[in-house]
């Protein structure tokens, strides 16, 4: 039996708030993990993802407080203008130093919930450009986690997925439907023990 999965870390940047709205819709309200997203937002303007994805989905989505416990169940969203970083059951919120010219930046989460999760993690990269990611996607899998990335011909901007690929030895290549039904069957019991990719 493989060990559950139910930490769940997400990047995305240009078309990621799409991919984000279909995945979510897809979530049942009573999955088993916790979910942290990072979309590249512009550090003077307020995030509306919350409210996009409490409207398109089942799982509460909320920007977290620095210092918040983690909760199953839930969808923590970095907001502008600061990375976000799993502690032991704990939500960090940082202003440091912007990663490939962001701040939220996708590999800090990443390389945070690796360390701190390990084999818990399941690491997802969506649409976006450049390789946004990539670096963070390889802690996860260096530490036993899941790396899984949207199928770039499904994505909008292809090339986070597909610089993900070119660098890490990911687990799985997926459509939206595809991500959700693996992520149903992770967080449940760490299944499945099979490769799954898109055709």
């Amino acid at each position: 039996m493989l060990p559950r999965r139910d930490i769940v870390v997400i990047g995305a940047s240009a078309g990621g708030v799409e991919a984000l709205r279909a995945l979510v819709g897809m979530l049942p309200h009573d999955l088993a993990a916790s979910i942290f997203i990072v979309v590249h937002v512009a550090p003077w303007s307020p995030s509306q993802l919350p409210q996009i994805l409490n409207y398109n989905g089942n799982l509460p989505a909320v920007h977290p407080t620095s210092g918040q416990a983690v909760e199953p169940g839930r969808i923590f969203i970095a907001p502008p203008d600061y990375h976000m970083i799993l502690e032991k059951d704990r939500i960090k919120l940082w202003r440091g130093p912007k990663e490939n010219m962001h701040r939220p930046a996708v590999n800090p989460l990443f390389r945070s919930a690796a360390v701190n999760y390990k084999k818990r993690v399941v690491g997802i990269i969506l649409s976006g450009t450049m390789d946004e990611g990539t670096a963070g996607l390889w802690w996860v899998k260096e530490f036993g986690g899941l790396a899984v990335v949207q199928d770039p011909r499904e994505a909008k901007f292809p090339d986070m997925p597909q610089n993900a690929m070119k660098h890490v030895a990911v687990d799985h290549m997926l459509d939206l439907e595809g991500i959700a039904t693996l992520l149903k069957e992770v967080t449940a019991d760490g299944s499945p023990v099979r490769k799954m990719r898109g055709t």
